[in-house]
């Protein structure tokens, strides 16, 4: 059992299986009371006059308590960003790791603006924005109840997100995020005079 779960860990790709694994361990030490959302939050006061520089990658890695949110947070991040790294990122991890990288620091930009504490949640809805917009005939269903095509996913989980009484802020903001990746990326390049903007750093 352990060694069957092994082996299917380590076939998840490799971007999507330490991203979803920081994700888990980083809620696993809060509910552990290893440490607390007050030590991870997005707080750019604490981050340039005090250096506390890793809130700049842990309010991306900590959805909440555990509960429905964080499961359902879980899921999609772990089925969209997995289906992108197998799909159209296929033997392009260094591709995918800047787009996550473009993603990371454009929410960064506009959370010093937005007074926002975790970015996860937006991160988690441009990866399912990219996804969508680059499989627009297949046809979705969500929780049996509506059926669409795949570019529609991203609104339906904010009108799902505002029936929750949540901010649809964080989820405007992904959907964002994921159109100018989408534009710079998939669109811009194919027009006419067009040319590809996001080039990946060699380092990468």
């Amino acid at each position: 059992m352990a060694q069957s779960f092994t082996q299917e860990y380590l076939q998840i790709p490799a971007v999507t299986r330490a991203y979803t694994t920081a994700c888990v361990l980083t809620t696993a030490a809060v509910q552990l009371e290893f440490i607390t959302p007050f030590q991870l939050y997005f707080n750019p006061d604490l981050i340039f006059k005090r250096y506390q520089l890793w809130r700049l990658i842990t309010n991306f890695l900590f959805f909440g308590p555990l509960g429905f949110s964080f499961l359902f947070n879980m899921i999609f991040l772990y089925r969209y960003c997995r289906m992108l790294e197998e799909g159209s990122f296929r033997g392009r991890t260094a591709d995918f790791v800047f787009m996550f990288l473009f993603g990371g620091v454009l929410m960064t930009l506009f959370g010093l603006f937005a007074s926002l504490f975790f970015l996860g949640q937006a991160f988690t809805i441009m990866l399912v924005y990219v996804w969508s917009r680059r499989n627009p005939y297949v046809r979705m269903n969500f929780f049996g109840l509506l059926n669409f095509q795949a570019p529609f996913l991203p609104w339906v989980l904010m009108g799902f997100s505002l029936l929750l009484g949540n901010s649809i802020v964080i989820d405007l903001l992904g959907i964002g995020v994921g159109h100018i990746y989408f534009f710079l990326e998939d669109v811009f390049p194919n027009q006419p005079g067009g040319k590809k903007l996001l080039v990946t750093p060699g380092i990468l």
